[in-house]
């Protein structure tokens, strides 16, 4: 019972970190165009 109310608190806040990382990454637009920039460099403009 004492290893899960120690690790529960861990595993919360891991998840919140990572919630955190992911909602600035979206924010900040790290998501915006997955596709384009690898075909870019295919095409000869």
């Amino acid at each position: 019972m004492t290893a899960i109310a120690f690790l529960l608190p861990i595993a919360l806040a891991l998840g919140a970190v990572f919630a955190a990382a992911f909602v600035y990454g979206v924010r900040s637009g790290q998501f915006d165009d997955l596709d384009d920039p690898p075909e870019r460099i295919l095409h000869d403009d």
